[in-house]
C-alpha cells in the first residue's frame, strides 16, 4: 500500500525552463535584484505577488510557518503586520531569528531569506493602521488571532460589537496589533532550469559586502 503513494503525484510533474539565470543577469545588491524580481512577478499578473511563507521556531526548535502579505520593502527590510497575541508572535519574542519564502510559480522563480526581525515603533504600526479599510480595522479588533473560538458567531458578534462602539469615529490602531521589521542577512535566488538543473546564487553579508555564490540544485 505505502508503495503506492510514490507515484501519486506524478501525473502532476512539470518541466521547467522557460529561462536560464547567470551571474551577469544578477545584480550587485540583493536588494535591487529582489526589487526587480517583484515588479516582473507582479507585471506577470502572479496572484498577491506580494505574499510569502514566514517560518518561524520556539527556542527549542520546533517551526512553525503561515502566508503573510508584505506591506513595505526597502534596503532597511521588509516589514509586514499582526496580531501580537498569535504564535509567531510569541515565537519571535522568544527567538527573533526568521526565514522568509516568495515563490512565483508562474515565471518559476522563488526567493529564499533568512535574518532578524523586531517590532517596528509604534508609529509605524499606527500609520499603516490607519490606511488599512475600514472593515480590516474592525477586524483587528474583534480577531484575538490563533485563540480558540467556540463558533464563527462568536467572531460576528465581536466585530459587531467593535462596529457599534466606533461608529461615525476614527478606529485607534490596537495595542495587540502592529508591524515587525524583518532584516535579512542572506538571499537565494532560485531560477528553475531545464532536467532540474535549476539555477540557484546565494548572497551572503560578509564585511558589509554581500558575496555571491552559485549553489548547486
Amino acid at each position: 500500500m505505502a508503495e503506492n503513494y510514490i507515484f501519486t503525484f506524478q501525473d502532476l510533474r512539470k518541466e521547467y525552463g522557460n529561462r536560464g539565470l547567470t551571474r551577469q543577469d544578477l545584480l550587485p545588491s540583493p536588494f535591487q535584484l529582489f526589487n526587480a524580481w517583484f515588479l516582473s512577478a507582479k507585471e506577470s499578473g502572479a496572484m498577491e505577488p506580494n505574499a510569502f511563507l514566514l517560518s518561524t521556531a520556539t527556542n527549542d526548535g520546533k517551526p512553525s510557518c503561515r502566508a503573510l502579505l508584505m506591506k513595505h520593502f526597502d534596503e532597511d527590510g521588509l516589514l509586514f503586520f499582526t496580531n501580537y497575541g498569535s504564535r509567531k508572535a510569541y515565537e519571535l519574542d522568544a527567538n527573533p531569528y526568521a526565514a522568509i519564502t516568495f515563490w512565483w510559480g508562474n515565471i518559476e522563480r522563488q526567493i529564499r531569506m533568512e535574518g532578524t526581525v523586531k517590532k517596528t515603533s509604534r508609529e509605524i504600526s499606527e500609520e499603516y493602521f490607519a490606511h488599512r479599510p475600514r472593515k480590516s480595522q474592525l477586524g483587528a479588533w474583534a480577531s484575538r488571532q490563533d485563540m480558540p473560538v467556540h463558533a464563527k458567531s462568536s467572531l460576528e458578534s465581536a466585530y459587531s460589537q467593535a462596529e457599534k462602539l466606533y461608529e461615525g469615529k476614527d478606529i485607534p490602531c490596537p495595542r495587540h496589533w502592529g508591524g515587525y521589521r524583518f532584516t535579512p542577512a542572506t538571499f537565494e535566488f532560485w531560477q528553475g532550469s531545464e532536467a532540474r538543473l535549476h539555477d540557484r546564487f546565494l548572497y551572503l553579508k560578509e564585511g558589509g559586502n554581500w558575496n555571491i555564490t552559485r549553489l548547486s540544485p
